[in-house]
């Protein structure tokens, strides 16, 4: 099985035209998806080359190719003449994505900076420690209704004994996925899901990754959690949510299981 590469950065010279695709050069320092044998300290230098179809879904041209940072995946090859190949690596790509620019990001950052500390870590925490917290604040100053709180917690015990199935099912929601999308079944680590090749392959609505990725500067969190098989952790449905928490660099995401037919 070839080897897959991920690239990210801007074209270091100008852009290729041919019959069916276009072609330019990139550089990476030590990238760990680099093929082995290179070493990892040094700048390695890469041509990508792109179906003509693909590339003007981006949006790209000439002169924004140099500007814009671009992501990359795809695998290496030999099959390029050496005269249409001046870097170190020929690659393939499969799919192109347009990253966020540097003034984007700064201007997020200084909104930020902007508004109220309070607000910013309301919108960390989840509804439901907010609500907790409102609770406690409420409650604090008041020394006699304690009587009362205690007969809250014995009903809310009944109802708990009476109904197990239903607080079964909200107890992890409250204190172990907290701040995420309705419908999170659980967190998984971001390098454990497994994407088949057939979604390596497409390329995301740019438009609706662009609004994914707003929201999360927003919330923090995605809109809606990721479709993975419960055992063998292949990716099924969410790609573009997938691609938007590898942009991001999210270490963790939501995920809903689908259980494998027996």
């Amino acid at each position: 099985m070839p080897h897959k590469i991920t690239l990210t950065g801007s074209a270091t010279g100008p852009l290729r035209e041919y019959d069916r695709y276009v072609a330019f050069d990139m550089r990476e320092k030590g990238s760990p998806s680099a093929p082995k044998g290179l070493k990892k300290s040094t700048f390695i230098s890469y041509t990508v080359f792109v179906a003509k179809k693909a590339f003007n879904k981006t949006g790209l041209t000439k002169k924004s190719i140099m500007h814009e940072k671009i992501l990359i995946q795809g695998e290496p090859t030999l099959d390029i003449p050496i005269d249409e190949c001046p870097g170190e690596v020929g690659v393939i790509c499969f799919q192109i994505t347009v990253l966020p620019n540097k003034n984007d990001k700064e201007k997020n950052q200084s909104e930020g900076k902007k508004e109220p500390k309070q607000e910013d870590s309301a919108s960390s925490e989840a509804p439901q420690k907010m609500e907790s917290k409102k609770q406690e604040e409420e409650q604090a100053p008041a020394s006699q209704p304690v009587a009362k709180e205690d007969k809250k917690t014995e009903a809310v015990q009944l109802e708990v004994k009476e109904t197990p199935v239903q607080g079964k099912k909200a107890a992890p929601q409250k204190k172990l996925i907290p701040n995420q999308p309705k419908g999170t079944q659980d967190v998984l680590s971001f390098n454990d899901i497994i994407v088949p090749e057939e979604f390596l392959k497409t390329r995301p609505n740019p438009e609706k990754t662009q609004k994914v990725i707003d929201f999360v500067k927003r919330t923090g969190r995605l809109d809606e959690p990721i479709t993975i098989e419960k055992d063998s952790k292949v990716l099924k449905d969410g790609y573009r949510r997938y691609i938007v928490a590898k942009t991001v660099k999210m270490d963790k995401v939501p995920v809903v299981y689908e259980y494998q037919n027996r």
